[in-house]
């Protein structure tokens, strides 16, 4: 089975009203179908971008804001999903439960389904500058072209998450992240790539691009989308199907071959799902 997929390097700047941020998301979901894309990746806090609106004297709005966009953002990415027949990882967006904010990510099925996972880690500055709440549950999506997870941005770093999420069935990671700068952005690329290879699953990951000059935390962003396989001979020597331009608005395209992931995990040339030995360290159990 195969399945295609895109990866959005969303381009950041100041807009002016919720229907700019909606004409921008049709204009990356169009290009996807013009690619035939069963599922395509936007990233991490690039809902943000709403907080430029600003208010009646020109300011920026606050973190605690973006929850009020919450029903037009879920109305938007549904109805594109069912109009243009994909699945959307619609990046992560902040919501409010019990007068908490959550950094969660959203898959919008185009059957109008919608599932939710709330990030897991949350970094020193989301909890400093945003007081973010943490989520304490791993979500599996079912589709039609087998299970998927959505792990976000800094939970990508750790590996035990993404071994929970191989062990309940997952073949390909979804990971939208925002970094603002090379340090960050090579933290999750690295750790990226060592999943693929210690799970041998797919990894698509991307991020912002672009500024929001009036936004504070957002005003620098260094991003490049990545759709990365384990490393072994069926796939790219570098574990690279695809790669973006560093901080260029663009989506790149790939197509994943999950039966080449059931090939290695077999008789590949290394077998590290298989090789695990929980007899003397602890597994995701």
């Amino acid at each position: 089975m195969k399945m295609r997929v895109s990866a959005v390097q969303y381009h950041l700047h100041t807009i002016h009203s919720f229907e700019d941020f909606a004409n921008q998301v049709e204009h990356y979901v169009k290009n996807a179908q013009e690619y035939d894309t069963e599922f395509l990746l936007f990233p991490e806090l690039f809902t943000t971008q709403l907080m430029s609106i600003g208010d009646e004297q020109g300011n920026a709005l606050p973190i605690t804001a973006l929850p009020s966009f919450t029903d037009r953002y879920v109305e938007l990415f549904r109805s594109l999903a069912a109009k243009y027949e994909m699945h959307l990882i619609g990046g992560t967006h902040i919501i409010e439960e019990n007068g908490k904010l959550y950094n969660t990510a959203f898959l919008f099925y185009p059957d109008g389904r919608v599932g939710q996972q709330k990030k897991i880690h949350i970094t020193p500055w989301e909890v400093k500058g945003w007081n973010m709440g943490a989520g304490d549950s791993l979500q599996i999506f079912e589709t039609d072209k087998g299970k998927v997870a959505m792990i976000i941005c800094y939970d990508i770093e750790f590996p035990e998450w993404v071994r929970i999420a191989k062990a309940r069935g997952a073949d390909v990671i979804f990971c939208p992240s925002c970094t603002d700068d090379r340090h960050a952005f090579h933290r999750v690329r690295y750790t990226s790539h060592a999943r693929t290879i210690e799970n041998q699953v797919y990894v698509v990951l991307t991020g912002t691009v672009g500024s929001l000059p009036t936004v504070d935390f957002m005003r620098a962003n260094f991003g490049q989308a990545a759709i990365l396989t384990p490393n072994d001979v069926p796939f790219p020597p570098r574990g690279i199907l695809a790669e973006g331009e560093i901080n260029h608005d663009m989506m790149v395209t790939a197509d994943l071959d999950i039966q080449l992931l059931y090939d290695v995990r077999e008789k590949g040339s290394v077998t590290t799902w298989r090789d695990r030995r929980t007899d003397l360290y602890t597994d995701w159990k």
